[in-house]
């Protein structure tokens, strides 16, 4: 994803100087075909989060389309303040973009381990929160970032994504998109996770379930009518993200549902049962840890109809 992000990054920046990229002192080798195509709209801004969120809005109040990068929750939660009060209030043109989504750094400790970001990001006002699923929702995504006005968030995994979509017509913010029609259990996903979520799908067909699927690139604005028309139509709704369920993807669906007059289904919440790591391991081995790789899915979706 991370490639992808860069390489469509630049292909936006060659055609709009206007576009800048801040880095917090790391990814140069991702980074080096941005900064080569675009010497001038490169900064290193150095390990001063913080500052590279406050610089950006400076920036941005001038003019420019900023993304700044860097991994885990350090664009993120080390810099909260600084999104909160020079970027989102003022509604500055400035893209963070996380690198590492959930586990990705999972041997290096919780503290590179980003399962509260779509939560905190989510919650404050006028940003655009997004989590793509894999290389073809990563592109369209940046796209979509760089044209919309305002402060917004970029969720990408790390590297060796697979592609899911051929190409996706007529990508548009906020749309769930549909990569599986089925009966019964709807599974809602956001986020690289998604590579969990198509393993679980192949072998729940397997046993004899037949799930709906879709990924929601965007977490907010959330995709209100995909929610609601699921929860009258079948019997559970699935959320499914590499995450804390509390206040994140799972939690935006549960606020839609819980709004609803009249619903058929139930919901089943997958992700980080609101605790924090504290194993040390890879991305799959997390994942398996806390329930939310491909097994985890299917043996919680088959108890629902015990």
């Amino acid at each position: 994803m991370r490639d992808t992000f860069v390489r469509t990054l630049a292909e936006l920046a060659k055609k709009d100087k206007n576009i800048e990229l801040v880095t917090g002192d790391l990814g140069f080798g991702v980074l080096k075909p941005f900064w080569e195509q675009c010497p001038d709209q490169f900064t290193n801004a150095g390990i001063a989060e913080q500052n590279m969120a406050s610089m950006a809005a400076g920036m941005a109040m001038e003019g420019k389309t900023v993304f700044i990068y860097s991994i885990g929750n350090f664009p993120t939660l080390r810099c909260l303040e600084q999104i909160r009060n020079d970027c989102a209030y003022h509604q500055a043109d400035v893209k963070i973009v996380c690198i590492g989504g959930g586990f990705v750094y999972g041997s290096l400790g919780m503290s590179h381990q980003a399962t509260e970001d779509l939560a905190i990001l989510r919650a404050l006002p006028d940003i655009l929160v997004m989590a793509p699923a894999d290389l073809v929702e990563a592109e369209e995504c940046t796209k979509a970032l760089a044209r919309q006005k305002g402060t917004g968030y970029l969720r990408l995994g790390r590297g060796e994504e697979k592609r899911i979509h051929e190409k996706i017509e007529n990508f548009q913010i906020g749309k769930a998109i549909k990569v599986h029609d089925g009966e019964r259990t709807v599974i809602f996903s956001t986020g690289a996770i998604f590579e969990e979520v198509t393993r679980a799908y192949e072998e729940l067909r397997e046993k004899g379930y037949n799930p709906a699927v879709y990924t929601f690139p965007t977490v907010k604005p959330i995709d209100r009518e995909t929610i609601e028309n699921a929860a009258k139509n079948f019997d559970i709704v699935v959320t499914v993200e590499e995450h804390n369920i509390i206040g994140g993807f799972g939690g935006a669906v549960a606020e839609v549902m819980a709004e609803m007059k009249e619903r058929k289904a139930r919901l089943l919440r997958i992700g980080l049962n609101d605790e924090y790591s504290i194993r040390v391991g890879d991305q799959k081995y997390l994942r398996q840890q806390y329930g939310m790789d491909c097994s985890a899915i299917v043996n919680k979706i088959r108890r629902q109809f015990e």
